[in-house]
């Protein structure tokens, strides 16, 4: 019988699971929005609440853990500095999942998760990097020409 096991198992193993809610929080929190699969979305939720919860407390003990949990010390310092601000009044409810219709190749559901009152300027931080390379290799084919 199951009884007690919290958490899906999403068809992966225990490592595979542990380092794609890592990998998904780090996202969310540098995003501030990622566009998922409806369980993923499910499953990250209650992680991402607890992670804005911890960072409101601002004590070294909390930014440890939070480091321990995330293992990148961007997210651990935008979630202290900024995310825990920003939610300071509000008790819980960081995130929402929005359902967003179903994949083309396999008819997954797909759901958007996103903090509540977030940053839209946030979802455009990488593009600034993909624009200069395609500009640089542009440059490089009519150097070579």
């Amino acid at each position: 019988m199951r009884h007690g096991f919290a958490n899906k198992k999403l068809n992966r193993t225990s490592e595979h699971r542990k380092a794609l809610l890592k990998n998904m929080l780090n996202s969310l929190i540098k995003y501030e929005q990622i566009t998922t699969t409806l369980p993923k979305a499910k499953f990250l939720k209650p992680e991402a609440e607890r992670i804005i919860t911890l960072g409101k407390k601002e004590t070294l003990q909390t930014k440890k853990m939070l480091m321990t949990k995330l293992q990148n010390k961007g997210s651990t310092q935008k979630v202290t500095k900024t995310l825990s601000k920003r939610y300071l009044k509000r008790n819980g409810g960081y995130t929402r999942i929005i359902k967003a219709g179903f994949r083309y190749g396999d008819n997954a559901p797909m759901a958007v998760i996103e903090f509540v009152d977030r940053d839209v300027e946030a979802k455009k931080i990488d593009r600034k990097k993909k624009e200069l390379v395609k500009g640089k290799t542009e440059e490089k084919k009519l150097a070579t020409a």
